[in-house]
C-alpha cells in the first residue's frame, strides 16, 4: 500500500434502507447521523458450490444484526463487538469513488467502526496472502489516503493469533446480556475474586448451581468486567482480574 496517488473528486455514495442512494461530495460530518438508517451498500449471495462463507452476526454493542461475508470477516466482527471503544459497526457502508491516477475508481470498504472518543475507523478485512497482491495493494492504497486524508482511521486486518480467536469465539456466546441471572451477576460483581483462577471462582459459590456460575463468570469475561490472557486455550487455570473500568 505504499506510495502517493493523484486522487479528485472523490465522492461517497451512501445506500437508504429504502433501495436508493445519496452521493455526498463532502466527506461526512457526522458518521452517526448519515450512517445510522444506512443499509450496506451490497448484500452477500447465496447460491450453489459457493466458495465463501456469508451470514448475519449478532452484535451485542449495536444489539442488532450485521452481515458479513466470510469466516474472516466474522472474526473481525467478533473483536469488534468485544473491544468495548466500539460504539456503532457498520457493513459494507458505502461506495467510494474518486479519480485515481486518472481513472475513475470505486472501493467499498468492508466494516465502519464508529468508536467512543476517537476517530471513526475503516476496517478492510483481507487474507494475509493476498494484501500485497498489486490489484488489492493498489485498491487498499488509495482508498487509505482518501480515509486518512480526511481524518478517519484505516486498517487492514487479515488473520488474527488463532488461541485468541478460538477463545473470543467461546465467549461471544455468553455475550447476550439478557440471558443472565442479574442478581447471580451482581453477587459475583460483588466477590473478592481479583487473582483468582478461573475453575476456582466458579466453585466459590456453592449455593448456585455450578453451570450457572461459570456462565455467568464467562459473560463478565465477555463484557471484560474481568479479564484473563486470551493468548492461550482458555482454562480452568486461567487467573481473573479485575479491570480498571470496574
Amino acid at each position: 500500500m505504499a506510495g502517493e496517488f493523484a486522487v479528485e473528486s472523490v465522492v461517497v455514495g451512501v445506500r437508504r434502507e429504502d433501495g436508493g442512494t445519496d452521493e455526498h461530495r463532502a466527506w461526512p460530518a457526522s458518521p452517526v447521523e448519515m450512517f445510522r438508517s444506512a443499509a450496506p451498500w451490497r448484500t452477500f449471495r447465496w447460491y450453489d458450490g459457493q466458495r465463501h462463507y456469508s451470514g448475519s452476526y449478532w452484535c451485542a454493542t449495536t444489539q442488532g444484526h450485521v452481515i458479513y461475508e466470510s469466516r474472516l470477516e466474522l472474526a473481525r466482527l467478533i473483536y469488534a463487538d468485544f473491544d468495548r471503544s466500539v460504539r456503532l459497526v457498520f457493513a459494507q457502508p458505502f461506495l467510494l469513488q474518486a479519480h485515481v491516477d486518472g481513472a475513475t475508481r470505486s472501493h467499498i470498504p468492508d466494516l465502519l467502526l464508529l468508536r467512543e472518543e476517537d476517530v471513526p475507523l475503516v476496517v478492510e478485512v483481507k487474507p494475509r496472502r493476498l494484501v500485497d497482491k498489486p490489484k488489492v495493494a493498489f485498491s487498499l492504497g488509495w482508498a487509505k489516503q482518501v480515509v486518512e486524508a480526511h481524518g478517519w482511521g484505516f486498517e487492514v486486518w487479515s488473520e488474527p493469533p488463532e488461541p485468541e480467536l478460538a477463545n473470543l469465539r467461546f465467549l461471544a456466546g455468553y455475550r447476550r446480556a439478557r440471558l443472565f441471572d442479574a442478581g447471580l451477576l451482581g453477587e459475583i460483581r460483588g466477590v473478592d475474586l481479583d487473582g483468582v483462577a478461573f475453575g476456582e471462582a466458579v466453585r466459590s459459590f456453592p449455593d448456585r448451581p455450578e453451570v450457572l456460575v461459570r456462565s455467568a463468570v464467562l459473560h463478565l469475561l465477555w463484557e471484560q468486567f474481568f479479564t484473563t490472557d486470551l493468548r492461550t486455550p482458555l482454562r480452568a487455570s486461567h487467573r481473573l482480574w479485575r479491570t480498571e473500568a470496574s
